[in-house]
């Protein structure tokens, strides 16, 4: 007998530590410092979110997403100087994958219409409670999107007008209101593949494939999975390029 065997018990098991998830790295950016001050110090109470950068301007945004890693950007839109639209534009402009979720207690259409251009992935109001801005911190970041109700009115109206347009007028303005993950799903929610499958075939977690699958549904206002796959072949909503490698599945 070892030494090895005295010190581990015969009917133990070693078993090697379990890697450590690394936290979501957000920046935060917002003018009113007590705001931020408190939105900070709520977020870090919850396990798995870290404030990697704060920023108070949409310049100083742009800075903090040229200079850290991050997987979030919790933006404001109502910033002074470049203006909160603008600073998304180019965050997506110089990082097109890190997700933008937009934090503001404006309404107004046409800015919704405006932010839905430049191509953030969420859009959530002040004031909700803090574990619904989480879950839509958590969403986003992990490649769903996340819109309020007045929002995802606006979401709808794009695709009523998508579907008197051409199809290539159609895959552009998609990109704009489904997300590149949300279009994959979409597409292999229409070639009949279970969420099993489709985590299975993506790489990522069944739930995660759930979250996916409700901000679908939400923004296309249907109620089950059947109504999206036919309103995508309906209103070509899957992009030319996705369905070309679903067919190869």
């Amino acid at each position: 007998m070892t030494i090895h065997d005295w010190l581990i018990p015969h009917h133990q098991t070693v078993q090697s530590p379990m890697p450590k998830v690394q936290p979501l790295k957000i920046l935060l950016v917002e003018d009113d410092e007590l705001f931020r001050l408190g939105l900070r110090v709520r977020l870090e109470q919850e396990p798995g979110l870290e404030i990697a950068a704060e920023a108070e301007d949409g310049e100083m945004a742009i800075e903090m997403v040229k200079s850290h890693s991050l997987n979030i950007v919790v933006l404001d839109i109502g910033l002074p100087g470049l203006g909160g639209v603008e600073a998304c534009r180019q965050i997506r402009q110089f990082a097109p994958e890190l997700p933008v979720l937009v934090l503001t207690s404006h309404t107004q259409k046409a800015l919704i219409n405006r932010i839905i251009e430049v191509g953030v992935q969420g859009y959530c109001l002040k004031g909700v409670p803090s574990q619904t801005l989480i879950l839509a911190i958590r969403s986003v970041a992990a490649g769903a999107s996340w819109w309020d109700s007045a929002a995802t009115t606006e979401i709808r109206a794009a695709f009523e007008n998508n579907s008197s347009a051409a199809p290539t007028d159609d895959s552009e303005q998609l990109n704009s209101v489904l997300t590149r993950r949300e279009q994959e799903i979409l597409a292999l929610i229409a070639a009949g593949k279970t969420n099993q499958e489709i985590a299975q075939l993506l790489y990522i977690a069944p739930g995660t494939v759930r979250v996916h699958v409700h901000a679908i549904l939400q923004k296309l206002d249907v109620r089950d999975r059947t109504q999206a796959a036919v309103l995508a072949i309906q209103r070509k909503l899957i992009a030319a390029d996705l369905l070309s490698e679903i067919t190869g599945l």
